[in-house]
This record gives C-alpha cells, sequence and structure tokens, in this order.
C-alpha cells in the first residue's frame, strides 16, 4: 500500500508562508502579500502550492475503456500526451467527483480535491469486476505545483522545463520514469488566462519552487489561486458544488462532460436536461457590498425580496473586484434582484 502523503506541504517552511485552514489545510494561504501575489497570477506567472490535492495512477491495458464506462467523459480514445476533466456522478445524475486526467506512459493519472481519494478508490475498486486496470493512491509519489499566468511558458522554458502547446496538453518531465512517475507538465486553460499543473515527485517540490523563482515566476497561495477562480467562474467540489448539484448547473457541460458518448451512471438526468434546457439552479459571481470584513461561509444562504434563493460557495477577496463571491441561485433569479447575504446587499454579476 502507498504511504500516505505529508499533512503539510514541506513548502509551508518558505518566508512569510501562512498556512491556509479548511479544505486546503497543510499548503499556504498566502507567502506575505496577497494582493501583489494575484497580480502576479494575472499579469506574469506565480507557482501555487497545490500538493494536498489527492492523485490517483491507473493503469493496465483496459484503464481508458473501463475509465470511459464510469465517467463522464469521452476516455476511450485519449491519446498518450493528453488530458482532460471528467466526472463520476451518481445514479440520479449528481456530481460526486471531478477529475483533472493526464495520460502518459501508459498510466492514466488522475489528481482530484483534497480529502476525496479514499471515497474515488473505494468507487474505483468496486466497479473493476474482470478487467485489467489497477488504480492506487499515488499522492505519496506525485504532487501538484500549479504555475498560473501570461507568462507561464516562458517561466517552464527558462526553467529547463516542457511546454505543451495546447490547453490539457501533457508532456512527461525530462527522463520521466515508467508510466510518468518521474512527473509530467499538463497545460490548463485555467485559473485566470491559463497556467500548468506539474505533477513532480513530492521530494522535488521544494527544489522545483526555487526553479521557478529562479524564471520569474513568483510565490503565490491559494488565497490568490482562488480569487482567480472564482472571478472566472470555475466551481469547485464542496464549494459550489454540493450533494445536489447536476453538471448543467455549474458550467460543466461540455469541459466534464462529453455529451455524444455511451451509457455511464447519472447520464440519463444529463441527457434530459440538456435536451430541456432547465436546470434548476445556476452559477452566478456576486458583487458583495463589502460592509462587513467577514467573509460569507460557504453554504451561506442568498435570499431575493427576502425568500430563498440559493447558496453562497466560495466567497473571496479580489485585489481589483473587491470582495466578491460564486454562489448557486435558482434559475428564476433575475440578474437585476436585490440580493442579501446575512442581511447585506449583493447583486449578480
Amino acid at each position: 500500500m502507498t504511504a500516505a502523503p505529508p499533512s503539510s506541504s514541506a513548502l509551508l517552511d518558505l518566508p512569510g508562508a501562512v498556512p491556509a485552514t479548511g479544505d486546503d489545510d497543510g499548503v499556504a494561504l498566502h507567502y506575505g502579500d496577497p494582493v501583489a501575489e494575484q497580480r502576479a497570477l494575472e499579469r506574469a506567472a506565480g507557482w501555487v502550492d497545490r500538493s494536498h490535492r489527492g492523485v490517483v495512477a491507473v493503469t493496465g491495458p483496459d484503464r481508458l475503456s473501463w475509465l470511459h464506462s464510469i465517467t463522464s467523459q469521452h476516455l476511450a480514445d485519449l491519446p498518450d500526451g493528453r488530458g482532460t476533466e471528467a466526472l463520476v456522478l451518481s445514479p440520479h445524475g449528481h456530481v460526486e467527483h471531478h477529475l483533472l486526467v493526464a495520460e502518459t506512459g501508459g498510466t492514466s493519472w488522475l489528481d482530484v480535491e483534497p480529502g476525496t481519494t479514499a471515497d474515488l478508490l473505494r468507487y474505483l475498486d468496486g466497479m473493476r469486476f474482470l478487467l485489467r486496470v489497477e488504480p492506487r493512491d499515488a499522492s505519496a509519489e506525485l504532487a501538484v505545483l500549479s504555475l498560473v499566468g501570461p507568462r507561464t511558458p516562458d517561466v517552464l522554458t527558462a526553467a529547463g522545463l516542457p511546454v505543451p502547446a495546447e490547453p490539457y496538453d501533457v508532456a512527461p518531465l525530462a527522463g520521466s520514469g515508467a508510466g510518468g512517475s518521474d512527473g509530467f507538465v499538463r497545460r490548463m486553460p485555467w485559473p485566470g488566462t491559463g497556467g500548468a499543473d506539474l505533477l513532480v515527485p513530492r521530494p522535488a517540490l521544494p527544489e522545483l519552487a526555487d526553479r521557478l523563482r529562479a524564471a520569474g515566476a513568483a510565490a503565490a497561495g491559494t488565497w490568490a489561486f482562488e480569487a482567480l477562480r472564482v472571478v472566472a467562474r470555475r466551481p469547485r467540489l464542496r464549494h459550489e458544488v454540493d450533494h445536489r448539484t447536476i453538471p448543467h448547473e455549474v458550467g460543466w457541460i461540455g469541459v466534464a462532460v462529453h455529451l455524444d458518448k455511451g451509457c455511464y451512471r447519472g447520464q440519463e438526468t444529463v441527457a434530459r436536461v440538456h435536451n430541456l434546457g432547465r436546470p434548476p439552479r445556476r452559477l452566478v459571481l456576486l458583487h458583495l457590498s463589502g460592509e462587513s470584513e467577514q467573509l460569507p461561509a460557504t453554504g451561506t444562504p442568498v435570499s431575493a425580496e427576502g425568500r430563498p434563493a440559493g447558496l453562497v460557495g466560495t466567497a473571496v477577496r479580489h485585489h481589483e473586484l473587491g470582495q466578491v463571491a460564486l454562489a448557486l441561485v435558482k434559475r428564476a433569479t433575475p440578474d437585476d434582484a436585490r440580493l442579501e447575504i446575512a442581511g447585506l446587499p449583493a447583486a449578480i454579476d
């Protein structure tokens, strides 16, 4: 059995590091100046420690057809050197897991939200039957470090790392071991103007951070990453995605859900709602009044004209927009509705 990853990242030992809490426990919230860190991610480049994410490796000759049959994405023909996003849905079409996928060297790598790896592996193990597949927890092997910003290609080049050409392209690191076990770079279209996820051997995180910093990337924490994610309207499991969420409500159709593939768990709901075009809720960006220094917590009710209208997902402080939040609101909520959160006004962007 693979050993569990450390509870805290080695990068928390860097000067100025302030630990995050909640779902991001174990990595840095910021490194002393969250506003400057946000600006770096938007205008230049910065690296973000996301090594608290879980990593699952799937090997075996049947892995792609198997993953194709049990997720929302078309994976049967995923070529080597390519990635994507996928969901595991409940029988009723509710989102249970969000997967970032990379196929390289005969292994399918899945990186997932912190704290969800064990549940995902239980589901995968229960769906193996007699197929030639071997899923395992690889969180102690590879760790995620995200490079974000418009200068991402320049930084990768200066650091001597491969530069995948298109979003979701995957390039193994030089001298990568069997199945990509020495790491890889996956180009990403978000947050902000895009970037790249580097999945590297966990002991190599400090050395890689030094290389990226020397190549022109600033250190940035989850505060900055989450601010860009919120403004980009990208949902996150257990924040904007609760036990009732269907993919249509949060913009995952066409991103993590392929509408032209065979049967999979939850497909009937996906097809029905897509054909009717009426998901019960929608994801919106809210501008908060800023009258309180306390940001609303995930799950805080949103009301319209005194009636329940939805729930807050992630609330952040953006360096230009101020206090903003993602929220799931009822589909019929007008864009110009007068909203309230904890007694304070809010407005849909």
